[in-house]
Formats: C-alpha cells, structure tokens, sequence
C-alpha cells in the first residue's frame, strides 16, 4: 500500500502530462496522508455542455479520502488507499465509488519498503521514462464547519504475481500495488461511469516501471 509518495514540482510538465492547468499552490512535493497534495477530476459543470469550460480541473484535497460523514481531518491516516476488491462495500469509499468521483493523482513516483534484506528499505518506484505517473483514484468533498474540505485515495490491486511489485512489504504481507493509468486511459476513467470501473483495475508493466534506493539527501522515511 503507498502512504508516501512525491507529486509533480514543474507546472510545464504537468500542464504536457495531463492536459489541465495546476493549483496555484502545487503544495509540498513528498506526500502523506493528511498532506495537501494535487487532483485531476471531470470539472463539476462539464455536463452542462459550457464551452467556455474546460472539460477537467484541476485542485488540492488532502491525501486519504473524507467521507461525507467525517468529523474531523483524523480520517486520513486510514484512508489514503482504497482496495478495489472492497471499494464498493466499504462505508469510507462506497458514495465515491458508487458516484464515479474518479480522479488522477499526479505523482513523480511512490515509495515501498523492501523487506527482503530483513529490514525496510525505502525503494523509490517511477516510470522508466522519466514521465509523471498517472494514478487512479477516487476524490470526495467534506464540509466542515470552515467550507468544504476536497480529499482523495489512491485505488490498488493485487500485485502478488507482478514481478516488480511482489517484491515490496514483509513476506507474510499481502502485495498490493496502485493503479498506474496509461495517458491514453486518462479521459476515459475520469469519464467513466460506476459500471466501467473495474476495467482500468490492471497492473502496469513492470517493464516499464524502475526502482531504486533513495540518496542521503532526499531523506526518505515511512
């Protein structure tokens, strides 16, 4: 499962990769839940054919998902990835889920403990070209006595036969891995409709995926 994982620092590159302008506050450029990071979704009046409109938006949310029926920011710590298997069940994902509120995360790369050493390495995971990852997530929004509160959850899978992904949490943990969408998937998830879900629920090639340890200076820790 992700907990921590780095979003996109250049606006240019951004823009180039999923097509929408960013927050004017891209917010801090390594992630956990409860940070303030980036989402794309479908812009909210897209159906009502405005022009004048782009079709998706860009905003900021806090990184675990916020039911409506949160009561506080607390809920984040549990809910920053959303398993596909349950999604539609679970009381934290289900409205989400069941609305289509399907987003994208933009992120550099994630970060997983590999334990086959015995102890947890931090093992930074990015696309081999060098391009931002597109990760499939779902967005809600929790009013809170100060407005509305935007959050969102990264959506995983089964990775136990993936042969990058297996290798990452404790050898007794089941292997789960996020949802990575191709750019060419990227206006279909955020259009698709609770029905079609399940069909962008597929492990990205490991071939096309590197991993390495993190420098000194980059600090990681989970």
């Amino acid at each position: 499962m992700c907990s921590h994982y780095q979003g996109i620092k250049e606006r240019e590159r951004y823009i180039r990769q999923f097509g929408v302008e960013p927050p004017g506050d891209l917010g801090k450029y390594d992630l956990w839940p409860g940070y303030l990071g980036s989402f794309v979704r479908r812009h909210p009046n897209a159906v009502a054919g405005d022009a004048a409109l782009h079709k998706y938006a860009a905003l900021n949310g806090r990184f675990g998902l916020m039911p409506h029926w949160s009561t506080d920011t607390t809920i984040t710590k549990h809910t920053y990835n959303a398993r596909s298997e349950t999604v539609a069940e679970k009381p934290s994902f289900r409205d989400a889920w069941k609305r289509g509120q399907h987003c994208i995360i933009p992120a550099d790369a994630i970060f997983e403990p590999d334990w086959r050493s015995g102890k947890a390495i931090a093992t930074r995971i990015a696309r081999k070209d060098g391009e931002p990852m597109g990760i499939a997530g779902l967005w809600s929004c929790w009013t809170s006595p100060k407005g509305d509160v935007f959050s969102y959850t990264m959506l995983t899978i089964h990775a136990d036969t993936h042969e990058l992904m297996r290798q990452f949490h404790k050898p007794v943990d089941e292997k789960r891995m996020v949802v990575i969408l191709e750019p060419n998937q990227y206006a279909a998830w955020l259009d698709a409709p609770c029905g079609s879900s399940m069909d962008f629920m597929q492990p990205y090639p490991a071939k096309l995926l590197t991993a390495s340890a993190p420098t000194p200076v980059e600090g990681v820790l989970f």
